[in-house]
């Protein structure tokens, strides 16, 4: 059989265990016709085959972020940025820049504020807004996604005063003097009464953005995302799908919002194609760690009587779980803390997942108790987590969660429990960048090399693991093993092009090696061959 491509002298690791190095790939249809050493593949080029010279370059199947929000993360490209805004008053600053370039009415959007990096870490307030937002309403959502901070306008417009009640699953913010309301809201429940209000961008506007995001993501080697999106978002994932532009494989995570309606429509997981599928059911169990709403057994280390936010509560999730299950849909929960966690991992313990023939996957897993680690690999969990989440957080979990930290974010403890790591970048709250993401979960360190040795280095991954983790773990995250994840002869020839052997190479390696080109079904998406 004929191949259509071949691509040769290569240093390719394929993820495959049966034939882990291999030196060529022939691609037929879009998938792997074979792959080998030079002479074999050649012998599958025609007089039409289009050959490609890797010139000694590495190859490795292609990446999958197993948690985007992609929709979301294509509109952040768009709004006012302020991650890494070192100083609230500088943040103040920023959103008045765009307050003065904006029309009278108009929202302000924007997004990745964070209070943990400001002196003294004090929480926003609609004071600090109002005065230079007098003319327009202001919606923030903050670095973790699990809080926003909005001015009076957008507050007012959408009925908040001292007499609105907590949303069930969220919290208003409030002056402990007055009750008035300070313009932060925690949790999507509470967020979502001024996010209603501020409106959605529309069907056209979310397509742009998914375009755009799809292209900075073919740069960084991502070739599919496992993605949570409502409805309206979906809708507009839906419209590129039909007219051929979804250049990426998309995993969909429907929230738990849906599964009164698919269940009425007989929809089960796994529905789509190759291109975009309904995979599992999201679900929130608690917050998350810098908002301080991730739901813990103990109190916060320095907020006393703070234990977080039970998003879902343990009964509310057991009938969530009893209706997927019906349904034959898998889950993906939501869970941080160590209650959160220890509660979803009870109420999966109740179903023979592997007899199911589903995956459960708790989502970021962020700190476990040390007898939870092992219930992991033996109920078949899948650990999707977001390597840089680590040297991100890890300065404000020492502070907040201090002698638990040898349970966070527990890499190595989960491996070896026999579980399964799904690796992401939980986009746009942190970098898609996977090599940025391999240089976090092979050492534990941000990229100025503190803290020296790295934080809780027994919890480190190799670099082989960390590959692993978004390639086949992705795969096996999503129950398409057989179609993805390693470069193996009929599965999809997805593959990325690296400018240095990560493999051989020290850890180090990781900050300076370059995605030279992308390859989705055989198609170079990104780069140059």
């Amino acid at each position: 059989m004929q191949a259509d491509r071949v691509f040769f002298n290569g240093r390719i690791y394929t993820m495959d265990a049966d034939r882990p190095q291999a030196q060529a790939v022939a691609v037929r249809c879009g998938r792997i016709l074979a792959a080998g050493d030079n002479e074999q593949v050649r012998l599958l080029a025609g007089p039409d085959t289009q050959r490609f010279d890797l010139q000694g370059r590495v190859v490795l199947p292609g990446f999958t972020d197993s948690h985007l929000h992609l929709v979301g993360y294509g509109l952040s490209l768009r709004y006012l940025q302020l991650d890494g805004i070192p100083t609230l008053e500088q943040a103040v600053e920023r959103v008045a820049e765009r307050a003065r370039a904006a029309r009278p009415g108009e929202w302000i959007r924007g997004r990745g504020w964070n209070r943990n990096l400001w002196p003294g870490a004090p929480f926003p307030h609609k004071c600090d807004l109002d005065p230079v937002t007098p003319r327009n309403p202001v919606f923030l959502p903050g670095k973790d996604g699990h809080s926003a901070w909005a001015n009076s306008l957008g507050l007012s417009l959408a009925g908040i005063t001292c007499d609105t009640a907590d949303p069930a699953g969220g919290q208003i913010e409030r002056d402990s003097q007055t009750g008035e309301p300070t313009g932060l809201l925690k949790e999507g429940p509470a967020m979502d009464l001024v996010q209603r209000v501020a409106g959605e961008p529309d069907q056209a506007e979310k397509m742009d953005a998914v375009r755009a995001g799809v292209e900075h993501l073919h740069r960084l080697g991502i070739v599919g995302v496992h993605t949570p999106e409502e409805e309206h978002d979906f809708s507009a994932l839906q419209a590129l799908w039909r007219e051929g532009e979804l250049a990426l494989r998309v995993n969909v995570m429907i929230t738990e919002r849906w599964l009164g309606h698919v269940g009425k429509m007989g929809l089960r997981g796994g529905l789509g194609d190759e291109f975009l599928r309904l995979s599992s059911i999201k679900i929130f169990a608690d917050g998350a760690l810098g908002s301080r709403t991730a739901d813990m057994l103990e109190d916060y280390d320095d907020e006393p009587g703070n234990h977080g936010i039970q998003v879902t509560d343990s009964k509310r999730l057991e009938q969530l779980l009893a209706e997927a299950v019906e349904g034959g849909w898998s889950v993906a929960i939501h869970a941080i803390g160590d209650r959160a966690n220890h509660r979803v991992l009870d109420a999966l313990e109740s179903y023979r997942w592997s007899d199911l023939g589903l995956r459960p996957r708790i989502e970021h897993a962020q700190l476990l108790l040390a007898e939870d680690i092992a219930r992991f690999g033996k109920m078949g969990v899948v650990a999707s987590m977001q390597p840089m989440h680590c040297t991100s957080d890890m300065l404000m979990a020492e502070k907040h969660w201090s002698t638990r930290c040898s349970g966070a974010y527990a890499w190595r403890s989960l491996l070896d429990s026999g579980a399964v790591l799904a690796f992401g970048s939980d986009a746009p709250v942190e970098e898609p960048d996977v090599l940025r993401g391999l240089f976090a979960a092979v050492t534990r360190q941000r990229e100025d090399g503190t803290p020296p040795g790295g934080w809780h280095p027994e919890l480190c991954l190799t670099i082989p693991e960390a590959v692993h983790a978004y390639t086949m773990g992705a795969a096996l995250a999503s129950g398409e093993e057989h179609a993805k994840g390693s470069i193996t002869p009929g599965k999809w020839a997805d593959m990325v092009v690296l400018s240095h052997d990560i493999m051989r190479l020290p850890p180090e390696a990781l900050l300076t090696a370059r995605v030279e080109a992308t390859i989705l079904g055989g198609n170079l998406v990104h780069g140059m061959l």
